[in-house]
């Protein structure tokens, strides 16, 4: 397959606390407010937590706390101030809740994310005038190493990040709680068809290149000035053969050890931040 030649002038096609009103318990911590039948997201954690209300993309349905103490003051503040009821709980409803998570004592429920498509994620970058910048990833099934990824990529300035439907997590709980609240301040799409994604995004004038630990150039011997998408892989097979071969050209992280190759979380914690450089 010919590939495309990047020049340097290449332009862009883009155009004083006082008490809450704690709701009995007795009640289904978890059903739905206001008599919505959404199914709301269970997020924990008080990082997280936080940066959904000061996020404010996505509507908060209730806040469970442990207490109302100095520790959860600033989040009974922030669900007061936007009308989210309050629930006071036992520990052992945070363990039912969020089995095996790190609770900290803070539970939300909160409207599911939406996902967003390409071309919203595109015109995000546009309205900031920003050239895109974006991470797709193939076959991440680690929750871990997903949520990781979003906070990299979110303080990496990335307009979005898309993820397939198949073979690859979605946006959990767990998730939520590693990203640190960055899930919700960066878009995120899910496609079907990740290859027929890349063919889009080359034809909206993006250049598109595979983290491959078998690539003959490095990370750092290409222009990431302009718009471009970096394609990471998941855990143990990285990229499949046919999303390596629709990319522009394939780089990789110079590995100076005996181990040849970075956990995914940390490959685009490099390759992204060498972009912002």
């Amino acid at each position: 397959m010919q590939k495309r030649r990047r020049t340097l002038h290449k332009p862009m096609r883009l155009e004083n606390l006082s008490p809450p009103t704690a709701l009995s318990s007795r009640t289904n911590p978890t059903a739905p407010a206001g008599g919505s039948d959404s199914q709301p997201e269970l997020i924990y954690g008080l990082h997280a937590v936080r940066e959904a209300f000061r996020a404010g993309t996505r509507p908060l349905q209730r806040l469970l706390v442990l207490r109302t103490d100095r520790q959860f003051h600033d989040l009974v503040q922030l669900a007061k101030a936007q009308g989210v009821p309050v629930h006071i709980e036992p520990p052992q409803a945070f363990d039912r809740l969020a089995p095996g998570g790190t609770h900290q004592g803070v539970i939300a429920l909160i409207a599911a994310k939406p996902y967003s498509t390409m071309e919203q994620i595109l015109e995000r970058a546009n309205t900031r005038g920003e050239k895109p910048f974006l991470v797709l990833l193939d076959g991440v099934e680690d929750p871990h190493n997903l949520g990781a990824v979003l906070r990299t990529a979110e303080a990496a300035g990335v307009h979005g990040v898309f993820i397939p439907e198949r073979r690859a997590v979605g946006l959990t709980s767990v998730v939520a709680k590693v990203s640190a609240g960055a899930i919700d301040h960066i878009a995120v799409g899910r496609v079907g068809n990740l290859i027929r994604l890349i063919q889009d995004l080359k034809e909206a004038g993006l250049w598109v290149y595979g983290v491959d630990p078998q690539a003959a150039k490095l990370h750092t011997d290409i222009d990431m000035t302009g718009p471009i998408a970096l394609v990471l892989g998941g855990e143990g097979e990285g990229l499949r053969p046919g999303v390596l071969g629709e990319c522009d050209d394939r780089i990789k992280i110079p590995m100076l050890g005996h181990i040849q190759s970075l956990n995914v979380s940390a490959a685009a914690a490099v390759t992204l931040f060498e972009a912002v450089r």
